[in-house]
């Protein structure tokens, strides 16, 4: 359920009301702060609808520029649930980082390197393996090889990830190399 919070803004919390059954929101109205907090611990899926710009509140849409036409407001409610979703999907936490698909960056705490696709994808492929995944595997899945062809791609990309990830953020075994395969520790 998409919950829309009307922070403040008692004259659209009543048109909005009154249109309820007719909205796919569950409507909440907070008129301060501490209500506000108090609200957003039980939430996950929500927006912030106010007349101006608070610079503490995230998930916040500032309706500044009244009077509107209802389905024009409707339709910019949908857009930045819409907005939120793709945000919160393109997140990947992995270990202590944050892969970021929308952006191809990895960060940790205020560090960010830009990835390749391919170092994306690698990543991805190893944090979903709770075992050693082995060269050829990785040709196969990541980089649509045969598994006969002799090549030392993965090697070498994994190599520069490693360095890459060394360098930026002072972690020599976040990927770690096993016998049998690499494996993100």
């Amino acid at each position: 359920m998409q919950n829309l919070i009307i922070y403040n803004f008692n004259s659209l919390y009543h048109i909005l009301e009154e249109l309820a059954l007719d909205l796919n929101f569950n409507i909440i109205f907070v008129n301060n702060e501490n209500s506000l907090n108090e609200k957003l611990k039980n939430l996950n899926n929500y927006l912030i609808i106010s007349n101006k710009k608070h610079s503490d509140i995230e998930n916040q849409f500032v309706l500044d520029n009244i009077p509107i036409d209802i389905f024009k407001l409707v339709e910019k409610i949908n857009i930045e649930f819409l907005k939120k979703q793709f945000n919160s999907q393109s997140e990947v936490k992995i270990n202590k980082y944050l892969l970021d698909l929308n952006s191809r960056e990895f960060l940790r705490n205020n560090t960010k390197i830009k990835l390749t696709e391919k170092e994306i994808n690698t990543i991805l492929y190893l944090s979903k393996s709770k075992k050693p995944v082995s060269i050829n595997e990785l040709q196969e899945n990541v980089w649509s090889y045969q598994s006969d062809i002799e090549t030392h791609t993965v090697e070498t990309h994994i190599y520069r990830l490693r360095k890459k990830i060394a360098k930026s953020f002072k972690d020599d075994d976040f990927i770690i190399s096993k016998k049998n395969g690499y494996q993100i520790k």
